[in-house]
């Protein structure tokens, strides 16, 4: 269709080019989640900024700091998420978060050889900016999707963050093996430009979401001062807190997306350091990532679709039983034909389950309160998702060996499956939109 706009029911006109503008932001921060978080970053945290440390403290080291930078996106997430809802102004605080993980991100230029605690700082910085700008970046899905479309607009979102975080990627590895082409003098001026390109280019692509998606946003009716916002962010964080006993579903479907979401962002987080230990060369390691990103693509699509045929808890167990085969791999792991192997695996189920995962969460929350219970959903999930690195870390530190760590795993994605077993989506939706009447009117 040519209509740029399509009225729907409930309310929700749908803006095409709006809702293509947040799924951009997606591509744009994705160059963080790959380069920072899983691919590069890593590796240089190992080789240069913890240089000197035993190859398992250094694993130890960035567990510890990836729980550090969870704890503290936690204790800020609830509160932010309700002025945003209060205020209006979502997208007043992506920008500023997304500046603030795009500065941090650009610093690392100056990290050298032994400063690992520069290097922890500036990740807990840019890991502040990065997860706390998606708080309000995921509650505007319930903003511009009606809810029979958000499996698929969710999936699609994760896609153009596979697509774009892959891409970058790309260049990011042919920077560090081939720097010569580029006007470097080496791989460590190539990792250095690396970081330099994920500031640029998270930077330039989420000017889409700021020029496009703000007339949909939800507007205050009467405007307040940032003390008062703060006052009433916190009744709210209060009241949020009260009301989860009114969503039973949606308290049940916390409980499992707290242990099965701190299992998948910890192999995304401690997977490709994991692999340094135990030997595997920085090249295998970055291309098999590269690879991850792009057999991502088709099947968090297919994820999407496999949600609305079979029904989107379905597609969700069947993520995460394949996570429980990655985690088995990861432990009996012994080369790079493993990793590669272990990359594929985790491509196929990655985007699909966390996009399905943030799908359902928006289905089973008051649409009126989205960005105060995606706040909560936040400080809650990092609250509980600083445990998986931790216990990483721990079990690596005490064992002496990483692979421990890893079989560790195994508890949070189990118990995920086990607790959502016991979660009814559509009784969660029918106590959503019931309860949020009341709100809507008053």
């Amino acid at each position: 269709m040519d209509a740029t706009y399509i009225q729907l029911g409930r309310g929700f006109i749908l803006d095409r080019k709006a809702i293509r503008a947040w799924m951009m932001y997606d591509w744009a921060n994705s160059a963080f989640a790959t380069t920072m978080l899983a691919a590069v970053l890593p590796i240089f945290y190992f080789e240069v900024a913890g240089k000197g440390l035993e190859d398992d403290l250094a694993a130890s080291y960035w567990g510890y700091t990836q729980s550090i930078a969870l704890i503290l996106v936690a204790i800020m997430a609830p509160l932010l998420g309700a002025i945003a809802d209060l205020s209006g102004s979502k997208l007043k605080f992506l920008r500023i978060f997304a500046s603030l993980g795009i500065l941090a991100s650009a610093l690392f230029v100056f990290v050298g050889e032994g400063d690992y605690l520069l290097a922890s700082i500036l990740m807990i910085v840019g890991m502040i900016g990065f997860s706390g700008g998606n708080t309000f970046y995921d509650s505007m899905l319930t903003d511009l999707v009606p809810i029979d479309q958000r499996d698929m607009v969710s999936s699609k979102g994760f896609t153009m963050g596979y697509v774009g975080g892959g891409i970058l990627l790309a260049v990011d590895l042919l920077m560090i093996e081939q720097p010569s082409l580029f006007g470097l003098d080496n791989g460590l001026q190539g990792t250095y430009a690396a970081f330099i390109s994920v500031a640029v280019w998270w930077f330039i692509f989420s000017r889409p979401i700021f020029r496009r998606v703000a007339p949909f946003m939800p507007k205050p009716l009467v405007q307040h001062k940032l003390r008062e916002y703060t006052t009433a962010g916190t009744k709210r964080i209060i009241r949020t807190l009260r009301s989860i006993k009114h969503y039973p579903e949606l308290f049940k479907y916390l409980i499992a997306f707290w242990l099965f979401s701190d299992g998948i962002n910890t192999v995304i987080a401690m997977a490709t350091i994991y692999g340094k230990t135990i030997g595997i060369q920085t090249t295998d390691l970055i291309t098999a990532l590269l690879i991850t990103q792009f057999v991502g693509i088709p099947f968090t699509l297919l994820f999407g679709k496999i949600a609305v045929k079979l029904g989107s808890k379905k597609s969700l167990y069947i993520s995460l039983s394949i996570y429980v085969g990655i985690v088995m791999l990861g432990y009996f792991m012994q080369n790079a034909t493993h990793f590669y192997l272990l990359a594929i695996m985790v491509g196929m189920v990655q985007g699909g389950s966390q996009a399905i995962a943030r799908s359902i969460f928006s289905r089973l929350v008051p649409q009126t309160q989205s960005a105060e219970f995606f706040g909560f959903l936040s400080v809650s999930s990092k609250f509980s998702s600083s445990f998986g690195p931790f216990v990483f870390a721990v079990v690596a530190q005490i064992t002496g060996s990483a692979r421990y760590g890893i079989l560790a795993l195994l508890l949070f994605f189990i118990g995920g499956i086990l607790m959502l077993t016991t979660v009814s989506l559509a009784k969660g939706e029918r106590e959503a939109v019931e309860l949020d009447v009341p709100v809507m009117k008053g």
